[in-house]
C-alpha cells in the first residue's frame, strides 16, 4: 500500500544528509559531481532524484541506488494519486486486447 504523502526525497537529501554534515549546496555538489544548480533543484523539490543521482547519492551516503528510487517513485505515484480522478481511460475487454497484438 502506498504512502499517502511520502517526503521528497529532496527533503531528505536536505534534512538527512547536508544539514547533518554541516554540507552547503556547493560543497555538497562538488562531493557529488553535480552543478550546485542540479543538486539546488533535488533538494528544493525542484526535480527529482534520476537513476544518476540516486547512484550518486548512494555512493556519498552508503546507501542504495533503489532505495532513492523507491522513494522518488513513491513520492511521484503519490503526487499522481491526487490528482487520479482527472485520469480519464476507456477500459478494453481482454479479447480487443489479444485481438490487437495479433493484428500486428
Amino acid at each position: 500500500m502506498p504512502m499517502k504523502n511520502p517526503v521528497h526525497p529532496g527533503s531528505i537529501v536536505r534534512h538527512d544528509c547536508l544539514e547533518p554534515l554541516g554540507l552547503g549546496a556547493t560543497e555538497a555538489a562538488k562531493v557529488l559531481g553535480v552543478t550546485r544548480q542540479t543538486l539546488n533543484n533535488v533538494v528544493n523539490e525542484k526535480a527529482g532524484v534520476s537513476p544518476e543521482m540516486a547512484i550518486r547519492l548512494a555512493k556519498a551516503s552508503g546507501s542504495t541506488p533503489e532505495t532513492w528510487v523507491r522513494m522518488e517513485a513513491a513520492h511521484d505515484l503519490a503526487r499522481a494519486l491526487k490528482h487520479e480522478g482527472r485520469i480519464r481511460v476507456e477500459r478494453t475487454s481482454p479479447g480487443l486486447r489479444h485481438r490487437a497484438r495479433n493484428d500486428h
